[in-house]
C-alpha cells in the first residue's frame, strides 16, 4: 500500500520557501517532488485557501509563503492538505454479528483512537518555525532576515 506523503512533501516544500524567500514555480517545485506540477498546484491549493501560501503570476511569479511560521503547525498543514487518514489499519465489517468480530473491532477502534489522538496532539505542538530552526541547525546555518 502506497503512503500519502502530501504533509511531508508540503512541509518539504515550506521549509524551502521560508529558507529562500523568493518566489518558487510550480513546475520547480514539481521537479525537486519529483511530480507533475499540477499535482503540485492541486496540493498547494489547500495551502492557499488556508492563507499559509499564496501564488502570484507573471514574471518572478511563483509560491511564496503567506503565514508566521510561528504561529502555524504540523496539524494546520496537515489539516490543508486534506487532513489524509492517519492509519491505513482498519476493522472489517463483514459480519456485524460475529461477537469475535465485534471484540476485535472494539479493541482495535480504541487503539487506533488514542493513536491518533496523541498524533494529531504531537502534530498540533510543533512549528513551521521549530521545523525551520531544526532545519536551519541541521545545515549548520540560519534563515536569511529582512536585512541579509
Amino acid at each position: 500500500m502506497r503512503t500519502d506523503s502530501r504533509l511531508s512533501r508540503m512541509l518539504h516544500v515550506m521549509l524551502h520557501m521560508a529558507r529562500d524567500g523568493r518566489p518558487v514555480t510550480s513546475e520547480q517545485i514539481a521537479e525537486m517532488l519529483g511530480t507533475h506540477a499540477a499535482v503540485v498546484r492541486r496540493t498547494l491549493t489547500g495551502l492557499r485557501q488556508a492563507g499559509y501560501v499564496r501564488a502570484e503570476k507573471g514574471y518572478n511569479g511563483g509560491w511564496t509563503l503567506a503565514c508566521d511560521l510561528t504561529q502555524v503547525t504540523l496539524l494546520d498543514i496537515h489539516n490543508a492538505v486534506g487532513g489524509p487518514r492517519i492509519f491505513a489499519i482498519g476493522t472489517d465489517r463483514e459480519h456485524p454479528n460475529c461477537a469475535v468480530e465485534r471484540a476485535v473491532n472494539a479493541s482495535l477502534e480504541e487503539a487506533l483512537g488514542q493513536a491518533q489522538a496523541l498524533l494529531l496532539e504531537r502534530l498540533g505542538a510543533v512549528t513551521l518555525a521549530d521545523l525551520s530552526s531544526e532545519f536551519n541547525a541541521l545545515c549548520g546555518t540560519h534563515a536569511p532576515s529582512s536585512s541579509d
